[in-house]
């Protein structure tokens, strides 16, 4: 009888010992919450970006004042009775 209890808490030993040193215990669990908790955090910021992108698609599809507003910006457009004043930047100070 006291055989078979040195082998049963031998091999509950390995077990332990495989569970927190092994290749797949609790070392491994901790990396892998990590990765997901990256991950997560990534999706998150992908998500912010892909609900800016498409807010700003539904704003090309059915609004002309984004439109309007990128003509005027980045192509100095004006409406016909408008009238653009430009001033040229300031001087440095040497």
């Amino acid at each position: 009888m006291r055989g078979v209890t040195v082998v049963l808490l031998a091999l509950l030993g390995l077990v332990h010992a495989e569970l927190w040193f092994g290749s797949s215990g609790t070392p491994r669990v901790r990396e892998l919450s990590a990765q997901v908790a990256d991950q997560q955090a990534r999706n998150a910021a992908a998500r912010v970006h892909n609900d800016q992108l498409q807010a700003e698609l539904k704003d090309l599809k059915e609004g002309l004042e984004i439109i309007e507003e990128s003509a005027r910006f980045e192509l100095g457009m004006v409406k016909p009775d408008e009238i653009l004043v430009q001033y040229p930047p300031a001087p440095r100070a040497n």
